[in-house]
């Protein structure tokens, strides 16, 4: 039977598993739109190609699966970029597929022709350019298999459209392929080292990032820590693989985490490192963290391995298996005099939170909708102060259910990727804060979610800034306020309503989690305008250059 290259793309993505692709439409790949117009794979219309990658972004964190987003050539191809780039950086599993000039016109500067193979060579774990039909065969199968092994990222596929129209007699389809679970090997005296210093040390903290979600390790993680008592403190992307409600859980360390948190991490004497990459964020100043402390790292990308911080044992493989060879070997330990000690210091340098009068203050506004709402409920941010208290104060206890961007921090991640998480959990509550800057830079998007009507709770924290710029202006540009203030501020109630959906603000004469409560317990989706303090300033906060243990701010809030 004969196909188009369109119609075999569409056939490999149902076999993929795929059921809902976003994507916009436009002339350099129509051919695939016309093939996907017969299949039972479900498009989801957005209204900018930077929102149809996070929609998929979206789906992908949420799950652990790969998910597809589509364009155009030229600028549809370039407006993914963002989401393509933001999937590199924290590992992400997403499969974009663009439509390309003919094959005869590439080089020419033809209509909306843009070199996205080579505009994506760094930004991608693979990228392809096709050059014939028979070829989408193998491509296919293999970009979902290298998006979804080892540490997960995205893969860009570039089809011309002389391609997607090419017909090929297919008498066989290729086998759909299982999942691969890449092994390495682990050397039984890296095993026996790690094992060693665990027992060997009297200060332990377990420092965990996005890995342990990605390895589906966070019961194993909770195994170790509570059988050898060691303490946690996690990256903003392993938020969830650490029950917040556990008495050993530190909380996020870094620029904004709790005081004692870094005061903790730094009088570690083991610091044990699953699925981080020592950013800056985290660290501070590299030279300055953990000074006494021992390092084992694990990591399935073996260049994180000894790239910032120089590990006493390094083991590349995937988390799940180390701990499984690591877990029957250590030793349960009460490590009654390190817990005490860590027990003093949360004493002495709490996280502080508002007094319960500030009604409006953000964090105390988290802090009720995650006591309300079920530990399932998924949670997107957009970036800036309000990313920072969420990771402050909301109550995650549970992996996959923080989806943010963290080292691209990507303003107008967060309505896309909620649609995209609404989308793939329809069973799950979601809710997206946002600011009053950053849900500006995917507004358009709440014309999709009216289209599909999900049950999304947007927070949109207003304070009429960019917030932490004006804050780092504030505290380290001498109050040079430029370009950080909003002149022109929407209504943001009413411009949701204008598009279908309810729109509220909290009337600051009101009890506002009873209007919450009104707002939130509707089906569909709704947005929540909060108005805060222009002034008010996330803390604490390390500056940059510093160490983690010097931090600003905490001891109250303003």
């Amino acid at each position: 039977m004969r196909y188009s290259g369109a119609e075999i793309i569409i056939k490999l993505l149902e076999q993929e598993g795929v059921e809902i692709v976003a994507g916009i439409p436009g002339g350099a790949n129509l051919p695939l739109y016309d093939a996907l117009y017969k299949s039972k794979i479900r498009h989801v219309l957005a209204r900018h190609e930077q929102g149809a990658g996070f929609i998929a972004q979206g789906m992908a964190r949420s799950t652990g699966r790969a998910a597809v987003c589509l364009a155009t050539s030229g600028p549809g191809a370039t407006n993914l970029l963002t989401a393509i780039a933001d999937a590199k950086m924290d590992s992400v599993p997403l499969v974009a597929i663009t439509g390309q000039v003919a094959s005869n016109l590439i080089g020419s500067d033809a209509f909306q022709e843009v070199d996205m193979y080579g505009l994506t060579v760094p930004i991608t774990k693979h990228n392809y350019l096709v050059s014939s039909a028979d070829d989408l065969l193998n491509i296919i199968p293999e970009a979902f298999q290298l998006a979804q092994t080892g540490r997960p990222g995205p893969v860009a596929i570039d089809v011309p459209k002389d391609i997607q129209n090419q017909q090929l007699d297919i008498a066989e389809w290729p086998a759909a392929q299982p999942d691969i679970k890449q092994s390495y090997p682990i050397g039984e005296n890296a095993v026996k080292a790690a094992v060693e210093l665990i027992a060997g040390c009297e200060r332990p903290v377990l420092y965990i990032g996005g890995g342990i979600v990605h390895s589906g390790a966070s019961e194993r993680l909770i195994e170790l820590a509570r059988k050898n008592s060691i303490p946690v403190a996690t990256t903003l992307m392993g938020m969830g693989s650490f029950p917040d409600d556990d008495p050993l859980y530190l909380g996020m360390l870094g620029m904004h985490g709790s005081r004692y948190t870094n005061y903790i991490i730094n009088e570690a004497d083991l610091l044990i490192a699953f699925g981080v990459r020592f950013d800056d964020r985290a660290t501070g100043n590299i030279q300055t963290f953990c000074p006494d402390a021992a390092v084992i790292h694990v990591d399935i990308d073996p260049a994180e391995l000894d790239k910032l911080r120089t590990a006493h044992v390094s083991i590349r493989a995937d988390i799940g298996v180390v701990l499984d060879r690591i877990l029957p070997l250590v030793e349960r330990n009460s490590r009654r005099g390190w817990l005490n000690r860590v027990e003093q210091l949360k004493e002495r340098y709490p996280f502080v939170m508002p007094g319960r009068h500030d009604h409006y203050h953000p964090l105390n506004i988290i802090r009720y909708l995650g006591m309300k709402v079920g530990p399932d409920t998924i949670i997107s941010t957009d970036v800036g102060q309000h990313q920072m208290w969420v990771a402050q104060s909301y109550p995650f206890s549970r992996p996959r259910t923080l989806l943010t961007s963290g080292s691209l921090g990507t303003m107008g991640f967060g309505l896309p990727a909620a649609i995209g998480a609404a989308l793939a959990n329809p069973d799950k509550r979601v809710l997206c804060f946002s600011g009053d800057g950053s849900i500006l830079m995917n507004i358009q998007e709440l014309a999709t979610l009216a289209d599909w009507q999900l049950n999304i709770a947007i927070i949109v924290f207003n304070n009429g800034h960019l917030g932490l710029v004006r804050q780092q202006q504030e505290l380290f540009y001498q109050g040079h306020y430029i370009a950080s203030r909003f002149r022109t501020s929407p209504n943001f109630a009413a411009l949701a309503r204008s598009f279908g959906i309810r729109g509220y603000d909290l009337d600051p004469n009101e009890d506002p989690y009873a209007m919450l409560n009104d707002c939130l317990y509707q089906a569909g989706p709704c947005l929540i305008n909060v108005p805060i303090d222009g002034s008010t300033n996330v803390f604490p906060m390390v500056p940059p250059g510093k160490a983690i243990y010097e931090m600003i701010g905490g001891e109250q809030h303003a």
